[in-house]
């Protein structure tokens, strides 16, 4: 019994020592499979939260540029309703004007006008007052072309303003439906967006801060150039000192300065920086420069492109280029006054106050910044 009892112990221990040496190796490998699993899961799952984060931050930029062009459309539209009503008060003095030419002739003329050429007292008196008549006649149908070609203008002015709003209702639309899919993409994914914003915020006004303060030390550097310039001038010397011009001009109002860097260019980005100056300013010369001077800020900065032309065709920057108005200018030819400030500008003439501004809208759209002609200027967004 004592024999039997040994032998079952031994087979109980042995099978007890298979049985962990079994647990022992397959316990690991099990382990070490699990791990592997999830790893690959999680790579796979970061893989994909940094491909949406990339389509976030990419549909995030479009809805800023989006905005961005909504803006200038409203206060392109906020021009053209003060023009179109300006238009709309000459066109009802002209009106009134020409009623009372009507009613004078209907109440005096006709007869006063036989009896004036009955009344002449020879060929020759005859004559001059038949002369004097068809004058008067020339200038009511030169009164009557001019009503129609007011009232042309208006339609026109009517047909472009429809257009500029039939074209922001459909970048309107287009944002909320993008905002609508960022919106639902940042849920998914359980990504903020406010987060992705407030970062893209910060770093566009870092670039902007670091712009301005690069655009500061330049004029610095340039008004100081130029007092020891001005200085050299005013020492007393053997010789005749003679000084270059910076490219200012005398301003009727406002802070013109040389020592701005200059811009080559040929005739044709003249011409396309005095059409968008002619568009985009009162008639007045500060207000024309404040406007070259954005235009030539964009042209010296890597954020933009490096030509005149490049700054002004940009895809939804100015609205004039768009819209048709600049194409106008240029083949109908800008004004003398555009053209001298264009030249100014390219010499290196700029608005002191605007120096460090990249962007402008037109005053009544009541975006905060420094009033210059009608139109606020601001360094960023």
């Amino acid at each position: 019994m004592k024999l039997h009892l040994k032998r079952r112990l031994q087979a109980g221990l042995a099978l007890i020592c298979t049985f962990a040496m079994t647990l022992s190796l397959s316990t690991p490998y099990i382990c070490a499979e699990d791990k592997a699993s999830l790893e690959n899961k999680t790579s796979d799952l970061q893989s994909q939260l940094n491909g949406i984060n990339q389509e976030l931050v990419a549909i995030s930029n479009e809805i800023y540029n989006t905005e961005m062009q909504v803006t200038i459309t409203n206060s392109e539209i906020l021009r053209s309703e003060d023009s179109l009503a300006l238009a709309r008060e000459n066109e009802a003095q002209q009106y009134e004007n020409m009623k009372t030419r009507i009613k004078y002739m209907y109440e005096n003329g006709n007869s006063t006008l036989l009896e004036m050429l009955f009344s002449a007292e020879n060929m020759t008196d005859f004559l001059n007052k038949a002369d004097f008549v068809q004058n008067i006649s020339d200038y009511d149908r030169q009164m009557l072309d001019e009503l129609r070609q007011t009232q042309a203008d208006i339609e026109n002015q009517q047909t472009s303003l429809q257009n500029q709003r039939n074209s922001l209702s459909e970048l309107q639309s287009q944002l909320q439906a993008r905002q609508s899919e960022l919106e639902a993409k940042a849920a998914a994914t359980s990504t903020d967006l406010n987060a992705f914003q407030a970062q893209l915020q910060q770093i566009r006004k870092q670039e902007a801060d670091e712009a301005a303060a690069k655009a500061a030390a330049e004029q610095e550097a340039a008004q100081k150039a130029a007092q020891q310039q001005a200085a050299q001038q005013n020492t007393p010397s053997g010789g005749n000192s003679t000084g270059g011009n910076s490219g200012g001009s005398i301003s009727t109002g406002g802070t013109v300065i040389g020592g701005g860097s200059s811009v080559p260019a040929d005739k044709g980005e003249l011409d396309i920086l005095a059409a968008i100056i002619q568009c985009e300013a009162y008639q007045e010369y500060n207000s024309m420069l404040a406007v070259a001077t954005v235009i030539l800020n964009r042209v010296n900065d890597s954020r933009f492109p490096n030509s005149v032309k490049g700054v002004v065709y940009a895809t939804g920057q100015f609205e004039p280029a768009s819209s048709g108005r600049l194409d106008y200018v240029l083949n109908t030819g800008p004004t003398p006054l555009a053209y001298q400030v264009a030249q100014d500008a390219l010499n290196g003439a700029r608005v002191a106050e605007v120096a460090d501004c990249y962007y402008f809208l037109y005053a009544g759209s009541g975006h905060s910044g420094i009033n210059i002609g009608g139109n606020v200027f601001f360094p960023h967004w």
